[in-house]
């Protein structure tokens, strides 16, 4: 049971093949199972490549099964149509466009796998790339919010140094009145005389416009830092949103790429060994000698192509020959008087039909 569906597998005419020895069809077994097995690897490759775009396992499972059968249908074809010649040169070019799909069928195949042995690699260069992405995020966003808060802060601290020159001038006055009641400067008369009110005046007016000047300031610093507040919470919201983009930077491109960054030597063998696999049908039937199946074959074609070759010759001579026979029949009969009598006939009573017409449309018209 396993023989024959192997057999089918490989592509050959299973008629002839029963009738050849056990060793020619233990090697069409050994070609169909590489291709039935190549099949499979196809299957599990293209269902975890497509589970790695869309995380959805039935998905995965139906299309890996139909890019499996389609794998299978191409490599059926490509091994069942190569056909054993004298020549190797010969074989090589007949075999040489379906060497180059074979290329491209192992690469194909042996992406997705390599994506799947060397997952925890992979991902950790996506973590190391998604933390950069990150950084770099973080920095592209407080570079729209950053002018707006340093131009917030800058106000900020242009109040604090009003206030702050403001208290400066407070304490000289205050210095300067002082001094005056104890004597030290001004007119450097002991005791509070009117230049000392006076003196005492400037500075509770200056302390009371110190006052206000800190009330008023002190409002407005705060409904600044509540601007500042709210654009850093924005800034965090921002960061927040886009945080998902980049945590689900992880799809099929994203990893193929990843994968690119790793040492290419073992990337490079996995390929080679699904390569080898793809070709190995190929490669058998170029390397093999021309055996019992494939004389046997060759012999059921050329007997089939000279079938039909005489077939046509038959069909072309017959025709020939109706032609000869029909033309000798027609000329026989067109010298019968008989035959010249009844198609004159025929003319002259035409002819009346016709002149009679003609009279009645003629006496119409007057």
């Amino acid at each position: 049971m396993l023989k024959k569906f192997f057999i089918t597998c490989s592509g050959a005419d299973k008629n002839i093949l029963e009738n050849c020895a056990n060793g020619e069809q233990n090697k069409y077994v050994g070609i169909g199972a590489t291709v039935f097995f190549t099949a499979v690897m196809a299957t599990i490759a293209g269902a975890y490549a497509l589970f790695t775009v869309f995380d959805n396992i039935f998905a995965a499972i139906l299309f890996g099964l139909v890019w499996g059968l389609l794998i299978f249908n191409l490599d059926r074809f490509i091994v069942s149509t190569i056909k054993k010649t004298d020549s190797k040169i010969k074989e090589f070019l007949q075999a040489s466009p379906r060497i180059i799909l074979a290329f491209i069928i192992a690469v194909v195949i042996s992406k997705p796998l390599e994506l799947k042995l060397f997952e925890k690699e992979i991902n950790q260069v996506l973590l190391t790339e998604k933390n950069q992405m990150t950084l770099d995020n973080k920095t592209q966003i407080a570079q729209q919010f950053t002018p707006e808060i340093a131009k917030i802060n800058s106000e900020i601290e242009i109040l604090k140094q009003e206030i702050n020159q403001k208290e400066v001038e407070t304490n000289a006055l205050y210095e300067t009145y002082i001094a005056e009641a104890e004597g030290t400067k001004g007119t450097k008369k002991l005791g509070k005389g009117p230049v000392y009110q006076e003196k005492r005046e400037k500075h509770d007016a200056s302390l009371a416009s110190l006052n206000q000047l800190k009330k008023d300031n002190y409002e407005k610093i705060k409904n600044k830092e509540t601007s500042i507040a709210t654009l850093i919470e924005q800034q965090k919201l921002t960061e927040t949103k886009s945080q998902p983009i980049i945590s689900n930077f992880d799809g099929l491109m994203a990893r193929v790429n990843a994968l690119g960054k790793l040492p290419w030597l073992p990337s490079f063998f996995i390929f080679l060994l699904f390569l080898a696999i793809e070709t190995s049908p190929i490669i058998a039937k170029l390397l093999a000698p021309k055996g019992e199946y494939d004389f046997k074959l060759e012999d059921y074609e050329t007997a089939i192509k000279t079938l039909v070759k005489q077939n046509v010759q038959q069909r072309e001579q017959m025709l020939q020959a109706d032609i000869i026979v029909d033309n000798k029949v027609y000329k026989d009969i067109s010298e019968e008087e008989e035959l010249y009598t009844y198609k004159q006939n025929i003319a002259r009573d035409l002819m009346k039909l016709q002149a009679d017409s003609f009279y009645k449309k003629q006496q119409k018209m007057l």
